[in-house]
C-alpha cells in the first residue's frame, strides 16, 4: 500500500481551497525559515481551480511572491501557445495575475528536440539547487485514469531511471513526446501533494492506494518520499472505492 496521509473533501471546491491554503502556508513558512520557496506545479485540469484561487484574494496578498520560484512537473512537447501546454495553463490561471518576478518562473522548454529540452531543464535544476539537495518545498501532482502522474506513464523507460532528474517520455499510443521530472527527483521533495477529484478517478485511486504494488502499471505508486511527506487531497467521489479498513491515522474525513 502506498504510504501517505489521505484527506477527503466534499467536492472540488473544498479540495481546491485546501490546496490553496497548503500552498500559502508552505510559502510563508519556507520564506520565513530560509528565504525562498521552491514549488513544482502540476499541469492538467486538477489544479486549475487552486491556481485561480491563489491568483485572487485573500491568497494573493498573503503570499510572498517575490521569494517564490516556480517550476513545472512536466510538459507536453507543443508550442507555448498551444492549448495543451502546461505552462500556458499556469500563466493563464495564476502566473499572469501575481507579482512574481519573471526570472523566478522556470517553465520547461517544449519546442526543441525532447531530449534536448529534458537535458536543458535538468541543467537548470542542478544550477538552481547547486550543492544543496534537490528538494522542492512543495510539489503538486495529479493522477491520470491510467495511473500516471506528471508524465510518468505506464510501461515507459523513465520509470526505471534512478539517476536522472528530468527525462523525455513518449507514452505508448500517444502522438506527442513529453518532458517530465523523474520519480527520483520528485521523491526528494519535502511535501508532495496529489490533487484527485471526480468519480472517474475512484477506481484508479483505489488501485494506487490499496492495490498490489505494480509500479510499471501504476506509476503513481513510485511516489514515495525519501524524507518528506506525502499527502493525498481527494474528494468524496474519487474516494468512493477506497476500502473502509484504511486506518484513521491515514484517513482524515473533512466535512
Amino acid at each position: 500500500m502506498t504510504k501517505g496521509t489521505i484527506r477527503i473533501y466534499p467536492g472540488i471546491e473544498a479540495l481546491s481551497k485546501a490546496a490553496a491554503e497548503l500552498f500559502t502556508e508552505r510559502a510563508l513558512h519556507c520564506v520565513a525559515s530560509k528565504g525562498r520557496f521552491a514549488v513544482a506545479l502540476s499541469g492538467g485540469q486538477s489544479p486549475q481551480q487552486t491556481y485561480r484561487l491563489l491568483a485572487g484574494e485573500p491568497y494573493r496578498d498573503r503570499i510572498p511572491w517575490q521569494q517564490i520560484h516556480v517550476f513545472c512537473g512536466d510538459e507536453r512537447c507543443v508550442p507555448r501557445g498551444h492549448p495543451k501546454n502546461n505552462a500556458r495553463m499556469a500563466f493563464d490561471a495564476l502566473l499572469d495575475y501575481v507579482p512574481i518576478p519573471r526570472g523566478h518562473i522556470h517553465p520547461i522548454s517544449s519546442e526543441d528536440l525532447p531530449q534536448k529540452c529534458a537535458d536543458a531543464y535538468e541543467k537548470l535544476l542542478r544550477d538552481f539547487f547547486l550543492d544543496q539537495p534537490p528538494r522542492f518545498d512543495l510539489t503538486f501532482l495529479g493522477l491520470g485514469e491510467d495511473g500516471h502522474t506528471a508524465s510518468l506513464f505506464p510501461n515507459t523507460p523513465v520509470l526505471d531511471d534512478q539517476t536522472r532528474w528530468v527525462r523525455d517520455v513518449h507514452p505508448v499510443g500517444q502522438d506527442m513526446f513529453r518532458v517530465s521530472l523523474t520519480a527520483h527527483i520528485i521523491n526528494q521533495g519535502a511535501l508532495i501533494a496529489f490533487l484527485v477529484y471526480g468519480s472517474n478517478k475512484s477506481y484508479i485511486l483505489q488501485q494506487v492506494l490499496s492495490g498490489p504494488f505494480r509500479t510499471h502499471d501504476l506509476p503513481a505508486q513510485l511516489i514515495r518520499p525519501v524524507e518528506g511527506q506525502l499527502l493525498w487531497l481527494v474528494d468524496e467521489s474519487a474516494a468512493s472505492d477506497l476500502p473502509r479498513n484504511l486506518t484513521q491515522s491515514r484517513l482524515r474525513l473533512l466535512r
